[in-house]
């Protein structure tokens, strides 16, 4: 594991966005352990969060021209990494969409640059994939040609059709799906760790059940 990866989890530990329990997921699945983004909640947090999606984004080397994030979390995220991009020598312009349209002022459903080129979506963790294809179908309906997808985690979890969530978003939208880290990532930690052998044993067998090993 990358020290990227590991310095990511980490972190995620630290802020309790990762945390370990008894958690019920959307999908009525009792899982233990739970990833919340939105707990990168302080200046200094959200600026690492940020540096961690630019270096992976780089490390991909996919073409892009600008960043999209879906609201509401995805609106801190492609602030921030832009920021980080710029930071880094890439001054890339960033927007993101109203839940409602505006009928008055500057008006529209996207708030910062206009929907331009290749652009890359930016959300926090691929669920069910509806907000990924929203976010696909409104970039292409305003001029934009999507051309990846970067999320914090992929929790690598079976659906219906036995494939995982990123995995169902890759195949049905032809697009490269990435993540900084994945549940094999969290196994793989906590298995190098003198800490979290009661965790660990939980997120094995409930990775053995639901997800990809």
């Amino acid at each position: 594991m990358t020290l990227n990866k590991t310095s990511f989890i980490e972190l995620a530990i630290r802020k309790n966005v990762l945390k370990f329990g008894d958690f019920l997921t959307k999908a009525g699945r009792k899982s233990p352990y739970f990833f919340n983004l939105g707990a990168f909640d302080d200046g200094d947090s959200l600026k690492l969060l940020g540096q961690f999606y630019a270096n992976i984004i780089i490390e991909k080397n996919i073409n892009f021209d600008m960043l999209y994030g879906p609201a509401y979390k995805g609106i801190p995220l492609v602030s921030t990494i832009a920021i980080a991009l710029a930071e880094q020598g890439l001054n890339i312009p960033y927007c993101f969409n109203r839940k409602e349209e505006k009928d008055h002022g500057e008006g529209g459903i996207i708030i910062g640059a206009p929907i331009n080129g290749n652009v890359l979506i930016i959300d926090d963790v691929i669920s069910a994939g509806t907000s990924i294809n929203e976010s696909n179908q409104l970039i292409k309906a305003n001029g934009g040609i999507p051309v990846g997808v970067f999320v914090a985690i992929d929790r690598q979890e079976k659906g219906s059709h036995g494939l995982t969530a990123t995995e169902e978003a890759s195949r049905n939208l032809k697009l490269p799906v990435h993540s900084i880290i994945s549940l094999i990532d969290i196994v793989s930690y906590l298995d190098q760790s003198n800490l979290y052998k009661d965790e660990l044993v939980k997120i094995q067998e409930f990775q053995k059940m639901f997800g990809v090993i």
